[in-house]
């Protein structure tokens, strides 16, 4: 599916647009400071940073409401930090990382265990003589990962000399890795898919795993879930929402004028929208999105958590990549009926994320339409829920391993039998 660029948005300096990825991390800051004290941040920051985090840990639950709103917001504000500081193209690439950050800084991110996955991702571009920003959004989503390095340094029970150095080194490794692996990833799936570096994360994942259990170390996911906040984060994330539609609004000169156009991309890697459709109606987009995950989540009876908050963040960030309502709804119907008919509960928080991450397929919807989006949610539930086994729930991107080899066979078989005679 194909439409002609729009942008009739007003102009947008690149200071505003820091400014505007700003409101988040900052509004972080403001909500945590409310709800707890600094004492209570400061402990809750330390038992985020040392306990096992492999899929699903909490951090609402394992520290406090603040000290994982605090953790969201120093990994947003460094992230910003790098994008200014590298001087990075500010477009739907870059919107998608920021936001995938703050949302996985409340399961599985933290101060502590991302930057050796960074200083792998500088190491390798100094190894190929480029500049450290052609290579920086790869490594902010390649912290899928970084479960592994708290894993090494904390839950093997390896002495603390051992495990901290291992842990730094090994996730190094992976940085330095991830770029060319997640080049080759994206041909697999055609860019049917849009989290790659899941995918991608989602084998060397299941390397590391097996050599890990090789040697008798045995690395378990886990299920840890706050249920404390959630009216309060439901209102919180919706006025976020909202105020995004409301810059949006404005910057498409106080109109909603051209949006439902967004509707004709099919999302298929690479679909940015700030480029093809102006910063306005991308910020419509991704409000709406937001709200329209939420519903999701009312509609599954579901509980506001660590987790839902990084699923909702994540589709909100990559409706700015590839998604929208019309290729979206569709997965997330499929998903929906899978929970109907399938031996899990619609309103349990893994079956709810695989639901709101599974629109990862949502350009498989855009390209083939309705029923082949449905089918796709359909079968990504099924495939998500036993895919985690193998790499013991370190990849925080389970959902894009899933949806990789979901479009990887999908996508093929329903090319076959559309082909003319």
């Amino acid at each position: 599916m194909i439409s002609k660029k729009i942008n009739n948005s007003k102009p947008l300096s690149r200071d505003r647009q820091l400014q505007i990825l700003l409101i988040l991390p900052l509004s972080f800051i403001i909500m945590a400071f409310i709800f707890d004290d600094f004492k209570n941040i400061i402990e809750g920051l330390y038992r985020i940073i040392v306990y096992p985090d492999t899929l699903i840990t909490d951090y609402i639950e394992i520290g406090s409401l603040g000290a994982a709103l605090i953790n969201s917001a120093l990994l947003t504000l460094i992230n910003i930090y790098i994008v200014w500081k590298f001087r990075i193209r500010i477009n739907g690439p870059t919107i998608s990382a920021i936001f995938i950050i703050s949302g996985f800084s409340f399961f599985g991110k933290n101060i502590f265990n991302v930057w050796p996955i960074y200083l792998g991702g500088y190491i390798y571009a100094r190894y190929q003589k480029t500049n450290f920003k052609t290579e920086a959004l790869i490594t902010m989503f390649g912290t899928a990962l970084s479960p592994l390095i708290s894993e090494i340094a904390y839950g093997l029970n390896l002495p603390l000399y051992v495990g901290i150095p291992l842990g730094i080194l090994l996730g190094i490794l992976i940085g330095f890795v991830l770029p060319p692996l997640s080049s080759h990833m994206l041909r697999v799936h055609d860019g049917y898919s849009l989290y790659n570096i899941g995918f991608t994360a989602g084998f060397l994942g299941t390397v590391i795993m097996s050599l890990l259990r090789s040697y008798g170390f045995a690395v378990q996911s886990q299920k840890i879930l706050s249920s404390e906040y959630d009216m309060i984060l439901k209102i919180f994330l919706s006025i976020f929402f909202i105020i995004l539609i409301g810059i949006g609004y404005y910057l498409n000169n106080n109109s909603f004028k051209d949006y439902t156009r967004i509707f004709f991309f099919s999302g298929r890697l690479v679909t940015d929208f700030t480029q093809l459709c102006g910063y306005g109606i991308t910020l419509i987009n991704m409000g709406l999105m937001g709200l329209l995950g939420i519903l999701y989540v009312i509609m599954s009876k579901g509980t506001i958590n660590g987790p839902i908050i990084g699923a909702l963040l994540t589709v909100v960030g990559f409706s700015s990549f590839g998604k929208h309502p019309k290729n979206s709804l569709p997965i997330l119907l499929g998903v929906f009926l899978a929970s109907a008919t399938k031996i899990w509960n619609i309103d349990s928080t893994i079956v709810i994320i695989s639901g709101l991450f599974g629109t990862t397929l949502a350009p498989i919807a855009g390209e083939y339409g309705i029923l082949s989006g449905i089918v796709a949610g359909f079968l990504h539930l099924s495939v998500v829920m036993n895919v985690g086994i193998i790499h013991g729930g370190i990849n925080l991107y389970n959902n894009g391993f899933s949806g990789g080899i979901v479009a990887s066979i999908l996508v093929p078989i329903i090319d076959a039998f559309s082909k003319e005679d």
